[in-house]
């Protein structure tokens, strides 16, 4: 195994420390012999337990070595993988070494184990080999990319040459991408030894529009929008706007699910972190995604200026926002940063300036967002009509819809008043007493 990734050409970035590493490591003294038994089998039942991680992080199952190396193809990055994630496979001299990595890979799928378990008087590989893992909940693993990799594991173990998984492997980039820009729909930011780094958010709300009642207006406007920028056409960004449980952050999250298998990918950022937004474009605006960098509960005080940073961002810096990158928010605020009489004065007596000049750069982030929609809170009718419909999700929910609404008001009084949000909490107190 050591012999067969030294000859790696374009995936032999792969860490030294990593799974495959360790195990050819392992799997080298073995054969030299002069090693010591315990002291070896240790080490191997370390590398297993890191394999018994990554598969229970992913809902790997059946044969878990193929799972992991087909994880590797399906997610390192590298020259070759993100050119066919954009182009898909074309003629050039690079194809020639990605067959034979693509070769040893399938030797590596073949591997041969039993000699080693035999000598060491160990089962462990063949346990994996075949494996039957425990049923999860999809929220209990990241299934996005658990269901891909699975597929791709399948399909290279029965390739019969090196060239037909050329062909899958490449095929594979094409439809869903490589890395965690691939196989993730969603990412946070995180400092790490002073870099910016984005990380996937592996469990996300399985929400659709169609989940969200009413509100039809709003969704087409955010729909039309969506659709043209995945197409590639001119789109604007976006600001969802108006009273607290209306639906605005459910929208964008239906949204990110809709039209995530078309190339959409979302970022979520905090204002606080407004000040790494061009390290954040600048790791995407070269990938063969479209990036909606989405911010919710989005306002500022008076006295907080990371909205600066945004405007920049947005609009009005030298360089030029990417066209795969968009901005989506949501704020209860119309105009975002809190307003004070003083900004309404024109003039502030104290010091003798000019307070529009405040006003004219507050409202100028707002103007940013070319498309505003506005999320009101629904009439007493409409919330009605929010509370049935969901109720005929619910199958144990056997309230006529007079009783239903009856209940609801009452609810509404004392949790916060008519919203979407309000329905919902509503439904879900009716439907844990049945």
């Amino acid at each position: 195994m050591y012999r067969q990734i030294a000859k790696l050409v374009i995936y032999r970035n792969l860490e030294k420390d990593s799974i495959l590493f360790r195990l050819a490591d392992i799997c080298k003294r073995f054969v030299e012999g002069g090693y010591h038994k315990e002291s070896l089998v240790n080490e191997i039942y370390a590398e297993i337990n890191k394999l018994l991680d990554i598969s229970t992080q992913y809902g790997f199952d059946h044969n878990l070595w193929h799972c992991y190396l087909a994880y590797i193809l399906a997610t390192n990055e590298n020259p070759f993988s993100i050119t066919m994630e954009k182009v898909g496979a074309v003629e050039g001299s690079v194809n020639k070494f990605a067959v034979g990595d693509f070769a040893i890979f399938k030797n590596l799928f073949q591997y041969d184990f039993s000699e080693m378990e035999h000598a060491l008087d160990i089962d462990c590989f063949s346990t994996i080999l075949q494996y039957h893992a425990i049923e999860k909940t999809e929220q209990r693993y990241n299934k996005s990319v658990s269901d891909k990799v699975k597929v791709l594991a399948g399909q290279i173990d029965k390739a019969i040459s090196a060239e037909e998984i050329f062909n899958i492997v490449t095929d594979f980039y094409k439809e869903y991408g490589v890395g965690k820009f691939g196989l993730n729909k969603a990412f946070r930011i995180a400092h790490i030894k002073d870099q910016v780094e984005l990380y996937p958010i592996k469990n996300t709300d399985d929400v659709r529009l169609k989940d969200l009642v009413g509100y039809e207006i709003q969704k087409k406007k955010l729909i039309e929008n969506t659709e043209a920028f995945v197409a590639g056409r001119k789109a604007n960004n976006c600001l969802l706007f108006g009273d607290s449980g209306t639906g605005k952050s459910t929208s964008i999250k239906a949204i990110l699910n809709e039209y995530y298998p078309k190339g959409l990918r979302m970022i979520e950022i905090y204002k606080h972190q407004f000040q790494d937004l061009s390290s954040v474009i600048a790791q995407v605006k070269n990938r063969n995604y479209r990036f909606i960098i989405y911010m919710d509960d989005l306002s500022f005080e008076e006295f907080e200026i990371e909205y600066k940073y945004l405007k920049a961002v947005i609009e009005g810096g030298l360089e030029t926002k990417p066209e795969n990158v968009l901005i989506y928010a949501t704020s209860n605020r119309r105009h975002l940063i809190r307003e004070t009489w003083n900004d309404r004065n024109d003039i502030q007596q104290e010091e003798g300036l000019h307070r529009s000049d405040t006003m004219q750069e507050k409202l100028s982030l707002v103007a940013r967002f070319g498309v505003t929609i506005n999320y009101s809170k629904p009439s007493q009718k409409e919330y009605y009509q929010i509370v049935t419909t969901l109720a005929k999700r619910y199958p144990e929910i056997t309230l006529s819809e007079e009783e239903l609404c009856a209940e609801a008001n009452k609810w509404e009084l004392s949790h916060g008043g008519i919203s979407g949000r309000t329905a919902q909490q509503f439904i879900n107190y009716i439907s844990g007493r049945l």
